[in-house]
């Protein structure tokens, strides 16, 4: 894999870092950062989803067909969670069109999970040797409809700088975080203010 910058993991959640990989979402040019599968398999290896072993295993095994469709399916899945996630900080009801696509995105990605015995106990996982270029899009679909059906939906913010707005989970103290991470948006909007104020 290339030496490309690290994906920002401010959210808290890998759905949340997801959605926030098509960068300043909310501004005329926005920015692209799953150009490629090859960014799509480090931003899932990076997220703690993937082992680097596996990785390099995808990387041989995909073909350039292969990898363009796990990359549209994978920015579809995205933007429907974006159009949920949004809805849900903005308290509004997320379109139809937008569930359906989720549902349908887990559905494909459960059938493919198998029972694994784990030292003492079966849990629910991909199987080790797993070569399908889909792997890092069933992974992040799960991870997905975790959180949206899960109690820490309550706890989605977005970034309070209007151009961004990236999502994370508030688990401050007394819930006030307001912004994606304090050293980029936060003081970038404290001196658009104090330049408003003080010319």
């Amino acid at each position: 894999m290339n030496e490309r910058r690290p994906f920002q993991l401010v959210a808290g959640h890998p759905a949340l870092d997801l959605v926030n990989t098509l960068d300043w979402r909310f501004r005329e040019n926005t920015e692209e950062l799953l150009a490629g599968y090859e960014d799509l398999v480090r931003f899932t290896v990076q997220s703690g989803l993937m082992k680097a072993t596996e990785a390099r295993r995808l990387q041989r095994n995909s073909g350039a067909n292969n990898a363009a469709r796990v990359i549209a399916e994978t920015r579809r899945l995205r933007e429907a969670a974006a159009q949920l996630l949004y809805a849900a900080v903005d308290q509004s009801a997320p379109p139809a069109g937008a569930i359906r696509e989720l549902e349908r995105s887990f559905k494909e990605a459960d059938a493919h999970r198998r029972l694994l015995w784990s030292v003492t106990h079966l849990r629910w996982g991909f199987p080790p040797s797993t070569s399908a270029p889909e792997l890092p899009l069933w992974i992040l679909s799960l991870q997905t409809t975790q959180l949206i059906t899960s109690r820490s939906m309550e706890l989605v913010r977005a970034c309070g700088n209007p151009e961004c707005r990236w999502l994370f989970l508030d688990t401050s103290k007394n819930h006030t975080r307001r912004w994606c991470d304090m050293k980029i948006c936060g003081n970038r909007m404290k001196a658009r203010r104090f330049k408003a104020l003080h010319g």
